[in-house]
Formats: structure tokens, sequence, C-alpha cells
């Protein structure tokens, strides 16, 4: 302790921390809007923002799921070689030859899963929060985007081990997206750079894992945070309440005594914030972020150690299991498509994206936003808890209750037996 005190107030330590450890409520203040990584944050929030029933954490544990992915990412790359016929033994050298390397490609498998988990998760927060209304209907829309980016991370990813499971789940998805009208068999063309998984798919899904979706979603990220930022943070019930008054200035007339000059026609004052709701976020928000960064890597690291990503036998296109089953996050999809392939595959996920995006355009109360399940949008939760379910159901039934062929199957029930023929 004695030695940070001294670095902090020699010349150097004062040059890289202007501020040191804050302890005064200026010091906090300046802390956070001097330090790189906290100035993200404003210097002070709502009370509520700290408690965990607000939002679960939910946009934080993505986050920081990101960051462990992109580290574990990097070192996995200094082993790793797009090539068919290195990939599969990159990752045999991993499992039983490099040191903790297994442990980093579980924590990079598991990291990617719990992703795809919690950022749908924090969409369907934001949802039953009303937390897409104005002003943060842009930000929904980045939120959107940002999903949609998760999963094409995951996708390309799924391909690089270039086992069994990989290739095929890989052939599945592409096979999907090739039922799209007119576009379909030009763009499975486009992914796979051929009509079948090989040399092509491998290093464009390498390239576009490794550098063209990680800089897209970088860029997605910093626009969603800075947007929070911007649309005045967490959504709040007041917000919506009449007790918070809000002005719009289009409506006020162009008098200097009012004070709006450096103002646009669209910027609006809000009236009625008690300044007793608020704390500094450093130690009271930035602990917590700390804290919850330390459950993550915990919770990360424990299923990386107890649990292995899986490796089957080498990619082999001639010996498809049966059935071949897309990755788990589209194992719905690809149920729909069993029924039907062009509702399915195409209509289906079109009009979900379509109604998401069009969501906060459509629904511009301003009630009930900032509150889990406000009864004024009984109706827009029930309708989005239906499809929400269907969406569960059948990711179970495509990933437990589907077979051979396709066909049905019961998980519980003992497989044949098998007997040797004399």
């Amino acid at each position: 302790m004695k030695a940070w005190k001294w670095f902090e107030g020699s010349r150097v330590g004062r040059s890289v921390f202007r501020v040191g450890i804050p302890r005064s409520n200026l010091e906090r203040a300046q802390a956070m809007v001097s330090s790189f990584l906290l100035h993200v944050q404003p210097a002070k929030v709502n009370r509520r923002t700290l408690r965990p029933a607000t939002t679960l954490g939910l946009g934080l544990i993505s986050l920081y799921l990101l960051g462990i992915l992109t580290v574990t990412g990097i070192l996995l790359m200094f082993y790793y070689v797009p090539a068919t016929d290195r990939a599969y033994d990159a990752m045999k050298d991993l499992q039983y030859v490099v040191s903790a390397g297994l442990v980093i490609r579980n924590m990079h498998r598991w990291a990617a899963h719990l992703m795809v988990l919690f950022v749908m998760l924090h969409l369907c927060r934001v949802f039953y929060t009303g937390a897409y209304k104005r002003p943060r209907e842009f930000n929904w829309l980045v939120g959107i985007a940002l999903f949609l980016l998760t999963l094409g991370l995951s996708f390309t990813g799924y391909l690089l081990p270039w086992d069994q499971l990989a290739f095929w789940a890989i052939t599945v998805g592409a096979n999907i997206a090739a039922y799209a009208p007119v576009v379909g068999p030009e763009l499975k063309f486009l992914i796979l750079g051929g009509n079948s998984v090989g040399q092509e798919a491998l290093i464009r899904f390498y390239t576009l894992h490794v550098i063209v979706l990680p800089a897209l979603m970088a860029f997605m990220v910093s626009v969603h945070l800075w947007r929070v930022r911007k649309d005045g943070g967490l959504a709040r019930p007041e917000e919506g309440a009449d007790r918070l008054e809000r002005i719009d200035v289009e409506h006020l007339p162009t008098n200097k005594s009012y004070g709006l000059m450096e103002l646009t026609r669209s910027t609006s004052l809000q009236v009625g914030k008690n300044p007793e709701d608020e704390v500094f976020s450093w130690p009271h928000l930035v602990f917590r972020e700390m804290l919850l960064l330390l459950a993550v890597i915990a919770v990360v690291l424990f299923l990386a150690v107890f649990w292995n990503a899986p490796l089957e036998e080498v990619a082999n296109a001639i010996h498809p299991p049966n059935p071949a089953k897309a990755p788990w996050y589209f194992l719905g999809l690809q149920e729909l498509v069993s029924y039907s392939a062009f509702w399915g595959g195409v209509v289906a996920p079109a009009v979900l994206v379509t109604a998401l995006v069009m969501l906060p355009y459509l629904d511009r109360q301003a009630v009930g936003a900032g509150r889990w399940f406000a009864r004024e949008r009984r109706l827009a939760n029930t309708v989005f808890t239906i499809f929400l379910i269907i969406a569960v159901v059948l990711t179970v039934i495509g990933s437990v209750f589907r077979g051979p062929n396709w066909g049905w199957v019961k998980p519980w029930a003992q497989p044949p037996a098998v007997t040797e023929g004399h």
C-alpha cells in the first residue's frame, strides 16, 4: 500500500493516473471522467441502477463474455491453422500438447454458448421492462444487430475444429440458408465459397470469425454503450409517469431568455429528477461491476475445467451422422424447416426480425417503461412470451426428441441392444 501511495504521488504516477484513488466526491467524479475505462460511465448513477433486479446484469455479463472470448480467441490463434489438413491436428495439439490449451479452448467454447444465451436474455429483459421506448428506439435496433452478430460469430466459429460435429452442423446451417427464394443458392455459395463445405468455407469462416465480425461487434458495442449514455441511462418508471414533466423544445418560443439557442429543435428537457436518488459511480457501481466480472470468470473457468468442448472424429464428407443437426441455437429453425423449408426457414425468421425492428416505432406509448411486466403492456408481454415459449419448445424438440432421419425419439428410453451376427 505504501508503494502504491508513493507511485501515485510521483510524477510518473500522476502522468498515468490523473486522480489516483478517489477520496472525495470531487475526485470520485473526476476519476470517472478522466479514466479511459471508466469514462463510458456517468459520474453519478441512479440508486435504482445498483439494484440487481433492475437489469439482472445481463448486458454487463454479455460484455464480459465477449471480453473472455476475445482473450481466449487470441490465444487460440497462436496455434490454430485454418487448413483442412491441419485444423483438426491443431485441435488435438491444444487438447494434449499445449499447456492449458484444453482449458483455454473450453473457456472459449463455453463463453460463446453463454454469450448467445445472455444476449438473448438481455434482449428479453429490455422488452419486458419496456426499455426500447422513446428515446431508445435506435439502441434497440443496435441491440438486435448485436444479437445477430453474436449468432454469426458463434456460427462461423463452429466450423473451425473441423470435426464431424462442426462439418455437418455447418452443412445443415448452409442448407437452411439455401431455402431463401431466388437468392438462396447464391447465398449458400457465397457462404461456403462453393457447393459444399471445404477449404474455401473454412478460410471464409475463419476470416469472418477473427476479423470481420469482431470488428463489426466492437463498433456496434461502442455505439450501443454510447447511446445508453446519450439516451439518459437505464429506462426509469418516472419517464412515463405524470410526476416527470417533459417539455418539448419545438413547442417553446425561440426566445433567448429560455437559454435554448444551443439546443436543437428535437431536444427535450426533463424536469423533476431528484439529486438525492443519485450516488457516485465510484465506488458504488464500479465495485459491483468488478465483482460481477470475477463471478463471470469463475463460472466460465469452472465449466471449462469440468466439461470439455466436444471433439469428434475428423470431418468426413462421405459419412454423415444421422441425424445431422445444426448448432443448438438454430435447432428451433431446423425443426421448423422439417415441416416447411420455405415457411420455416425463410418466412418465420424474416417476420420475426422485421417485427422486432418495427416494435419501438409501433409501440409509442410512454407508459410501462422501466418496469418489469407492467400492466399497461400486458398484451405485448403476453404475445412476446408466447413466441418465446414456442422458440424454446422447438429448440428442445430439435435437440432432444429428434433422432435418426429426424424421427421422434424418447430420450429417456434405452437404445436397442446391438447383437452380433453369426
